[in-house]
């Protein structure tokens, strides 16, 4: 059976391992550094980004999380995972919070507002709905939710979202960054960067599965690629070994 590990220090996390076992996939939950060695594949949920940094620098996590996804193993971070997975982050609270990195973006948290501005939409999904069928919208549950305002050149936009009416009176914007939220139409919610898939929304919170097996299959796929390089690697030091062996005549 394949195991997926799904941080467990605050959020979400169960809500992910409930729907990975639909998929007939085992959930492993993931508190400390040397469990990630027991995994190929990650998931950082929902929750409320602050507390679950200062539980990830508790357990001393930051640099067994931040080498997982330097090596390219598939990480999948949802609201506040996204948070955890962003290169920069602003809106945060004083003093800021550590961030695991890998993805080359600028999220803005709770840039949807708060507990009481939450809200379900639906989310246009073109990409993922054509790789796993049924219709091209999904149910976004947008809990305090994040948003990405910039990404980079290699950073694939999954989804995005208009910018509510209401956006200008959030307490989590001010000043010249409020007027840069407002000027945009739409802000990023879903995007892939080769190894690591990021939404705004809770897709754990739903009845559709179809961004966990997204996920399920990116990870295969990288995995596959993996091996093909590996093997390709030892076959070209094989056949250098068996030059290297040749006798030399004179």
């Amino acid at each position: 059976m394949t195991l997926v590990g799904v941080l467990a220090l605050q959020g979400s996390f169960n809500e992910h391992i409930a729907v990975l076992r639909r998929l007939g996939v085992k959930g492993v939950e993931i508190r400390k550094p040397e469990q990630l060695q027991n995994v190929t594949s990650l998931i950082i949920p929902g929750g409320e980004s602050t507390t679950m940094a200062k539980l990830a620098e508790y357990h001393n996590l930051f640099p067994s999380l931040r080498e997982f996804v330097k090596m390219g193993r598939p990480v999948w971070g949802t609201c506040a995972g996204l948070i955890f997975l962003a290169d920069k982050a602003t809106g945060q609270k004083t003093g800021g919070q550590q961030l695991v990195g890998g993805l080359d973006c600028t999220v803005h948290r709770n840039f949807f507002g708060s507990q009481i501005q939450s809200f379900e939409a639906e989310v246009l999904a073109p990409e993922v709905a054509s790789k796993e069928g049924g219709p091209e919208t999904f149910r976004g549950v947008f809990i305090r939710a994040p948003a990405i305002l910039e990404a980079g050149p290699e950073v694939q936009v999954l989804a995005d979202y208009p910018v509510p009416s209401n956006i200008s009176t959030s307490p989590y914007s001010s000043g010249e960054e409020q007027k840069e939220n407002v000027e945009q139409s739409k802000v990023i919610v879903a995007v892939r960067q080769r190894n690591i898939l990021a939404t705004a929304f809770h897709p754990e919170l739903t009845a559709d599965t179809r961004w966990h097996s997204y996920f399920l299959k990116m990870a295969k796929e990288i995995a596959e690629t993996s091996n093909s390089q590996l093997q390709l690697q030892v076959n070209i030091n094989y056949s250098q070994k068996q030059l290297n062996e040749l006798p030399i005549f004179q």
